[in-house]
């Protein structure tokens, strides 16, 4: 069950919460629904990361848990506050040796995600207990090529 809730008058805020789920493609429709076009495809890879990670590691994957996400939409930037019910994990003692703007190698458990949230959005900043993931994309420069895109001729 998704539920989202209008921002109030004054607010630019809305919320959207779901259960733990890997099945995000209606979570994500809703919010991509405003992105501009030739922003979609990143920032569709970025959020699917963030609410994987939010459901799957954050609540693992308990359906009694809830991922809530608050965002906001305007013609300059999007911003989105993604929150799972987790204990949170201390990012420092899980990652402490990666780079966040070097891709891994794949047989690492540990942050490819972290690199992709760097390489796609603006500011990534995550609260104290690690439970709490803030995002900001602005709409300004160029689009960053997907990482796995090949071109032929």
């Amino acid at each position: 069950m998704i539920a989202i809730s209008l921002p109030p008058l004054k607010s630019h805020w809305t919320t959207l919460s779901f259960a733990s789920t890997l099945y995000l493609v209606p979570i994500l429709d809703l919010l991509l629904d405003r992105i501009p076009r030739e922003w979609r495809y990143e920032v569709q890879l970025g959020l699917q990361e963030a609410l994987v990670n939010a459901a799957r590691h954050g609540n693992d994957l308990d359906p009694r848990k809830k991922v809530i996400v608050h965002f906001s939409m305007s013609s300059e930037q999007c911003s989105w506050i993604i929150t799972d019910e987790g204990e949170g994990f201390d990012r420092q003692a899980q990652c402490c040796q990666l780079d966040d703007h070097l891709l891994p190698p794949e047989d690492n458990e540990c942050g490819r995600g972290f690199c992709l949230l760097h390489q796609i959005f603006d500011q990534v900043h995550w609260n104290p207990t690690g439970n709490q993931l803030r995002l900001t994309k602005r709409f300004s420069c160029t689009p960053v090529i997907p990482l796995d895109v090949s071109v032929s001729y």
